[in-house]
């Protein structure tokens, strides 16, 4: 008995230290339906902070944790579970798909929508998804990532702009790129002043996804400016719950010039002088390549480090990134400092919710004088770089009185080392979304969306006064200004079900108020003379009120109908407002009886929508008033001893409207064997009318020879096709392609009041001469269309010089006989991707391709004939394009078409290898990723992928290397 009593008092001692005692539990998470191991999914000890996630192999190890406490196990698509720990040392938990969080949440207009009840033309791309490589630009995460979306750097510069075509374009004159909403704001349509990128300041490692809003059933809602498309951007945020993570990523670049323009060699140049009689005086004794002398191979560097944690009822994600990085061409150097902060908090059982995202970013640009390419193909290859004397010391071609030749290319590393131009933009993007939910009605909710878009720019350009370029002292130049974009949305959502007809429902209904205001001051001091511009403002604003119903009928029958009413301060009071319906309908035939029960078929969906977009985005604000703009300063009248600026009367139009486009669009989705293959197809047609575009006027009819007014119209169509498939999904190996392709057309029916149809307006200025154009718009024809003459060629296929086809059968060859010839735009464009991983290793490519598009190769007509060569206008001799030999022309022949080639091209963007070291408390992850790869193409040019068809003065873009660090903790 006594030695009973011993036993149960130290039992009674020991318990309450079990109860507090700290154990570690190890196990492994799992899917319930394959038994794949999750990575990255988390266990926390609910109420607290401490938590773990798991490996690759679906392993964690979390310690500290107390008999009693609950564990949370969570992953997103995956319902979470609360298990209460007993002591446990191994504890492992297969997670079943959550069917609701597995339908995948996309964003729409002011709202969500799933993908399974998404009636629009709506695509999202996930970040898992995006190109690899060094990327500056968010858009470039994009190219070749979506059927119906064309992306085109404007070349190799780093952080170079894209054109951006949704669906192709939609106007002439009038801007042609998608409206973009990044978080919430729409930005402005024009960009910001002195960047090379507007999305620059937006760090392409924080953005979480892409959704793209191609047909106007899906875009109505952002009305007037949304006929060229919608891409909304969403940047990651932390998450609730998770615990506190810290990640460091790091990327080192290298890039070279893959290829140059092929013209002539010192050797080869002095070769061709004295077999062609020409005076071989005027040659040097040098050999210089100077292509290769004003490309390098450039470095860059870029650094992102993040902070982020999630609490019950709040999360944050807080990002720096640093990137450095240069161009190709000497002295060209883009570098970014940016911070992220991304705040969520949750109150009252998640009946109030604020969401807070800041960006802030130094966006510095060090531009070279890209002028130095074209002088490069041109420049005299047996000249040196340097002689002693005038100019800092650089080699120019001079007159007999030391002055620099008047028409003679200039040094092209002079102009590089003796020009310096560079710019700071000062960046915030701001957005808070507030949403409460009613606590007596739940079912409806009030957000408001209030953000700012505001930046700064500070650039200068100095050229130094010995320069050949300055013969009249230094040039200096100072440009301020500042852009600001204000928003503010407040909507009111709800949602609910009648249950008598099976029936769900979401009514939408908000109003929308935006501003835009742009200052821009410019100072030059030009040959000893100060220049000051007067300073220009640059206003206007939107008031907008919107709704959208739709009903989901059974789970099976979906309606959306949208309406959008916009008022734009840059049309009078008659034609100010805009009105902008749109409906759409959809089919999920696969939740038919039917089909219900398919193994074959997983989902089978009918789409199609129809609506009314505008643009709005003429470029002048004040095109329908009689406005005067103050004139320069040079232009300036003397009145005794002061001098007053003049006031010059602009041209304006009165009637000036909304540009329409209207749109119908048809599309079907298709997923097989459990959504392992899916196919979406779609089909739309296009109409715009009342054109915004910029067309001549009759002499003496108004203040300028050039008008932007409303006339003609477009059509365009289209047939776009996306597969994903998941090849193999197993414990070790997989494997998922993305597959697109766009096959479109894009026309004009009409352009000016009458219908003519032979009516044109010269399009797509080149260089050689003054003021010709190798494009054209006409009725009928591609608005990229060439206008060119057909030449002619002998019997062994050489183009004879100056003969071409008499058209008109008027025995002689005149403007008459110059016909529409091909175009810059691609009938048929093409992506695709593959992602694999075999345990910790992982591989992936992208490639793009484009077919039926062609380019005017300017290069050539403008340096390879022999006049150019042989018969300088002074003291110098011009090198050129070695196609000389090949055409054999005397003149130049600037619109032949013997200069328009096809210019289909495949190209590898981007490809990666990585490797995930298995460690237990550091994720690290290697990687190496090689981009523009290469490109397989008939065009002999430097690039075929020229977004306006006309090769001239082209940046050429780079081939990179680089190394990827990315760590965990």
């Amino acid at each position: 008995m006594k030695h009973i009593l011993k036993s149960a008092l130290l039992v009674l001692f020991l318990l309450p230290l079990s109860l507090f005692a700290q154990s570690t539990v190890t196990g492994t998470i799992t899917e319930s339906a394959s038994g794949l191991p999750i990575p990255g999914a988390n266990v926390v000890v609910k109420g607290t902070t401490n938590g773990a996630s798991t490996d690759f192999d679906g392993n964690y190890t979390l310690s500290e944790v107390a008999t009693g406490d609950v564990l949370v196990f969570s992953y997103v698509g995956f319902e979470p579970q609360e298990i209460n720990f007993s002591g446990q040392s191994t504890l492992s938990i297969a997670l079943n798909e959550d069917a609701a969080l597995l339908d995948e949440v996309v964003l729409i207009g002011y709202g969500s929508t799933t993908k399974q009840d998404a009636t629009g033309a709506v695509q999202k791309v996930s970040s898992e998804e995006f190109n690899k490589g060094a990327i500056v630009s968010p858009d470039q995460l994009l190219a070749g990532k979506s059927a119906g979306v064309r992306i085109t750097s404007s070349g190799g510069a780093p952080g170079e702009g894209s054109e951006i075509r949704i669906r192709g374009g939609s106007s002439l004159s009038a801007n042609n790129s998608p409206l973009i909403v990044v978080d919430g704001i729409p930005l402005d349509q024009r960009g910001v002043q002195g960047v090379r990128n507007q999305l620059n300041s937006i760090n392409p490692n924080e953005i979480e996804d892409f959704v793209i809003l191609k047909d106007a059933s899906a875009t109505a809602i952002y009305g007037s400016r949304a006929s060229n498309g919608v891409v909304l951007i969403t940047t990651k945020k932390g998450k609730k719950g998770a615990p506190f993570k810290i990640e460091y990523g790091f990327q080192v670049s290298i890039d070279e010039a893959i290829d140059y323009v092929d013209v002539f060699t010192a050797d080869e140049f002095r070769t061709l002088i004295n077999e062609n009689g020409a005076d071989p005086s005027l040659l040097g004794n040098a050999t210089t390549d100077w292509q290769d002398e004003i490309y390098r191979t450039a470095v860059g560097g870029i650094h992102n480090l993040t902070f982020s944690q999630g609490f019950e009822n709040f999360s944050y994600r807080i990002n720096y990134n640093n990137t450095n990085k240069q161009g190709i061409l000497r002295k060209d150097l883009y570098r970014r400092n940016a911070l992220n902060v991304n705040l969520n908090a949750s109150l009252f059982d998640d009946h109030l919710k604020f969401a807070l995202t800041t960006k802030g970013s130094f966006d510095d640009n060090f531009y070279a004088d890209t002028g130095a390419i074209g002088n490069a193909i041109v420049f005299d290859p047996t000249q040196p770089i340097r002689q002693g004397g005038a100019f800092g010391g650089y080699f120019e071609f001079t007159q007999p009185n030391g002055n620099p030749e008047a028409l003679s290319p200039r040094n092209p590393v002079a102009l590089l080392e003796q020009n310096d131009e560079k710019a700071r933009n000062k960046r915030n993007i701001t957005n808070l979304n507030t949403e409460y939910r009613f606590h007596f009605l739940p079912e409806l909710k009030f957000i408001s969306n209030a953000g700012f878009d505001y930046s700064e720019i500070d650039g200068r350009e100095f050229v130094e006064g010995r320069s050949a370029t300055q013969q009249n002292g230094q040039f200096q130049k100072y440009y301020t200004g500042f852009n600001r974009n204000t928003n503010l949305d407040l909507i009111l959502n709800y949602k609910n079900t009648i249950a008598t007809a099976n029936t769900e429902y979401d009514v939408t209904a908000g109003h929308s108020y935006q501003e835009f205001y742009v200052l821009s001051d410019l100072t030059e001091t030009r040959n000893g003379m100060l220049e000051t511009d007067p300073t220009t403002i640059n206003r206007n604003s939107l008031e907008s009120y919107f709704g959208r119903v739709s009903f989901d009928i059974a789970d099976k029958y979906l309606l959306s109908a949208s309406y959008r009413r916009d008022g734009s301060s840059r049309f009078k009071k008659e034609n100010r407002w805009g009105n902008f319906p749109a409906a759409s309908i959809g089919w999920k035939i696969s939740n038919e009886e039917f089909l219900k029960d398919s193994n074959a078929v997983s989902n089978l969906k009918l789409r199609a929508g129809y609506g009314v977009t505008g643009n709005q985005e003429i470029g002048t604000n004040y095109g329908y008033l009689g406005i005067y703009s103050p004139g320069q300063s040079s232009a300036s009248v003397q009145f005794g001893d002061t001098f007053q600026n003049t006031l010059r009367p602009e041209e304006f139009d009165e009637n000036l409207k909304w540009e329409e486009t209207t749109q119908y669009n048809v599309g079907l989705d298709i997923g097989f064997v459990n959504n392992a293959f899916n196919v979406t197809l779609d089909g739309y047609y296009r109409e715009t009318e009342d054109l915004l575009a910029r067309i001549p006027t009759a002499a003496g009819s108004n203040l300028s020879d050039l008008l932007t007014t409303n006339v003609g119209e477009t059509l365009s169509r289209g047939v776009e096709l996306g597969i994903n498939t998941t090849v193999v999904s197993n414990d070790n190996f997989n494997w998922d392609l993305n597959a697109n392709a766009t096959l479109q057309e894009v026309e004009i029916t009409k352009l000016n009041l009458s219908g003519d149809p032979d009516f044109f307006i010269p399009q797509g200025g080149i260089a050689g001469g003054v003021g010709n154009n190798i494009q054209l718009w006409r009725p009928g024809f591609d608005p990229t269309t060439f206008f060119v003459f057909r030449q002619v060629y002998d019997s062994e296929g050489n183009p004879i010089e100056g003969a071409y086809v008499d058209v008109n059968g008027d025995n002689q060859i005149t403007e008459a006989d110059r016909q529409a010839y091909k175009k810059a735009t691609p009938d048929v464009y093409l992506g695709f991707t593959s992602n694999m991983s075999y345990k910790n290793f992982d591989f992936g490519f992208t490639l793009r391709g484009s077919l039926g598009n062609y380019v005017y190769n300017n290069v050539d007509s403008n340096t390879a004939f022999y006049e150019e060569l042989l018969s300088p206008p002074g003291n110098f001799y011009k090198n050129g394009s070695k196609n000389l030999l090949e055409s054999n022309f005397n003149d130049p022949q600037l619109f032949s078409d013997y200069y328009i080639s096809r210019a289909d091209f495949l190209k590898m963007d981007n490809m990666s290898i990585g490797y995930l070291f298995p460690m237990e408390e550091v994720q690290f992850r290697a990687s190496f990723t090689a981009t523009n790869v290469f490109t397989i193409t008939k065009y002999d040019g430097l690039d075929p992928e020229i977004s306006n068809g006309i090769d001239n003065n082209f940046y050429p873009r780079p081939r990179g290397f680089v190394l990827g660090l990315n760590f965990t903790y």
